[in-house]
């Protein structure tokens, strides 16, 4: 397992979240899964 640090813009507003994914992950589903956890944090 890795931890990763991703930054995501969202309305304007940029958001530093973490993500623990497998090494077999891609870059792009790091980040999906980063985004994810802003909209969820921040739409409610």
């Amino acid at each position: 397992m890795y931890k990763y640090t991703i930054y995501v813009t969202h309305k304007g507003k940029v958001y530093q979240t973490n993500v623990i994914a497998t090494k077999n992950q891609t870059e792009e589903e790091v980040y999906r899964i980063a985004k994810e956890q802003v909209l969820k944090q921040w739409e409610n």
